[in-house]
């Protein structure tokens, strides 16, 4: 498993808020930034497994929120 040499930055202020949308460009900025696919699954099954908050929580763990 590969993740990024560093966290990439995501916009998330102004976006879609949408589960599905915030999960896309989350998986979109890692896949960019050199994470492996092993690594973006590993994100996509984290973040699928709670509630709309965990979802956000996570997403701030695997990248930079601004």
């Amino acid at each position: 498993m590969k993740a990024p040499d560093q966290k990439p930055e995501v916009q998330l202020v102004g976006s879609d808020g949408n589960a599905f949308a915030v999960m896309g460009k989350v998986k979109k900025a890692l896949t960019r930034a050199g994470a492996d696919k092993e690594y973006t699954n590993k994100y996509m099954e984290e973040s699928m497994n709670g509630d709309y908050d965990h979802l956000l929580r996570v997403a701030m763990k695997y990248v930079d929120v601004v």
